[in-house]
């Protein structure tokens, strides 16, 4: 990468676990009376009425504003039109929370695999639900919750719904490196043999803001490959996935807004 001015420098410990996202949520568990699936006529007009009339345009006005956001590939998205995949990214804004339903999918309800934190915080379950936010539920905790969370899945496909997962799990802002992460989540496109999509998040200098342009470049489709094993296939579309990302990471023109440096092991 060409020389770069760091705003910030980050020293981190662990690539899979270390978390900068900032915030500190007491984490309500996700048990098995929670309601993954909500088909309560009042709440599903609810939901329509926040996301693509109050919600997206305001939180799109944000994307442009603060981060300049810019989609490249988006024709890939024709091939999928009214069908189901999973989309999966690099976890690098609090925004991500919504940038696949504004910026990707503006008139497809998409859906986003989450920390049990989203729906934590008091007062804002129900919006948070809302505005499509499934929680993980811990499987080693209640395999119940667990059961009744694949079930929302075969729901969600089934209804050709968009499901965004950000496998490397935790927030790490501005990074401009693909951190590795597990195949576990990719066992979902080979359950119900639909795509999985990947969206990089790049940044790209401004020269009259001080914060980077969000770049998000989308991959063509990964189809999953039904000749292997489950855990083969799983695996194939992970590393193709991991591939296209640490390819469109590795640009010369990522900015390095944030400096990162591994902390050496005592």
């Amino acid at each position: 990468m060409a020389s770069q001015k760091h705003v910030k420098t980050i020293y981190y410990r662990d690539l899979l676990h270390d978390d900068f996202s900032g915030t500190t949520i007491s984490q309500v568990p996700i048990d098995e009376n929670y309601k993954f699936v909500r088909k309560n006529i009042f709440f599903r007009i609810g939901a329509f009425i926040l996301t693509f009339i109050i919600a997206l345009p305001i939180l799109f006005c944000i994307l442009k504003i603060k981060h300049g956001v810019k989609v490249k590939n988006k024709k890939v998205l024709r091939k999928l039109k009214g069908k189901a995949y999973f989309l999966y990214g690099n976890h690098t804004q609090s925004a991500d929370s919504y940038i696949p339903q504004v910026a990707i999918n503006p008139f497809r309800k998409t859906y986003i695999l989450s920390n049990p934190d989203a729906t934590s915080i008091k007062g804002l379950k129900t919006i948070v639900e809302m505005l499509g936010a499934i929680p993980l539920p811990d499987a080693n905790q209640n395999f119940k919750a667990s059961k009744n969370f694949l079930k929302a899945l075969d729901y969600y496909v089934n209804k050709n719904k968009v499901i965004a997962i950000y496998p490397e799990a935790h927030i790490w802002p501005y990074y401009t490196g693909i951190r590795p992460f597990l195949s576990n989540s990719f066992v979902y496109p080979v359950n119900y043999n639909v795509p999985a999509l990947a969206v990089v998040a790049t940044y790209q200098s401004r020269r009259f803001k001080k914060t980077p342009r969000l770049i998000l470049t989308l991959s063509a489709p990964f189809y999953p490959d039904l000749t292997l094993s489950k855990k083969d296939a799983r695996d194939k579309l992970r590393n193709e996935v991991y591939e296209f990302m640490k390819k469109e990471a590795a640009s010369p023109l990522n900015h390095e807004y944030y400096l990162y440096i591994a902390k050496p092991n005592d």
